[in-house]
């Protein structure tokens, strides 16, 4: 049995085809992770700490991508969150955290899952660790900074663009061209 399965030429094709076929499989990676800027701000310190703290936090965030190399892209998530107490504000911190990830063989609807969310759900444990550290810093109670579902975003932001394709009667023609960044 063994003798008839290495003689067969289709088991010898298929074996020096395997590495050749291995190029051609879908590859992502993160080659590098970075924070590509920080601003904080606590501009009523340390008035502030005489007062009982009740902040109102707002969180604003936004991830953008861009190609760098052939195969390499940068995604860039980037995080702004302030904090307010009676008109006056506690603490803005920004922080940009980004990496460059290697992205061969998929197509451009793979390609833009992978950038609007593989990207920034690898991103934001570290910008929330860094967000957490620069507020422990200021000597004011830690902020919890909710998961975010970057899956279920990137789906309402197509169907978003899709029913604007819709209403505008080009719903066959650029349901399939939405960004999501």
């Amino acid at each position: 049995m063994t003798d008839q399965e290495n003689s067969n030429p289709e088991n010898n094709n298929s074996a020096a085809t395997a590495p050749e076929d291995a190029k051609n499989l879908p590859q992502a990676a993160i080659q590098r992770v970075y924070v590509k800027d920080i601003s904080f701000e606590a501009p009523n310190l340390p008035e502030m700490f005489s007062v009982e703290y009740k902040p109102q936090i707002n969180m604003e965030m936004n991830s953008k991508s861009r190609q760098v190399a052939d195969d390499n892209y940068e995604v860039m998530l980037t995080v702004t969150l302030k904090a307010e107490q009676d008109e006056k504000a506690i603490f803005l911190v920004e922080v940009q955290q980004a990496g460059i990830f290697l992205l061969k063989n998929i197509n451009q609807e793979q390609l833009q899952h992978a950038l609007s969310v593989m990207g920034p759900e690898t991103l934001y444990p570290y910008i929330r660790e860094t967000i957490a550290s620069l507020i422990g810093k200021t000597g004011l109670p830690p902020v919890q900074i909710a998961p975010v579902n970057f899956q279920a975003l990137f789906m309402q932001k197509l169907q978003q663009a899709q029913a604007e394709a819709q209403a505008n009667g080009n719903a066959d023609e650029s349901a399939g061209d939405a960004t999501i960044q």
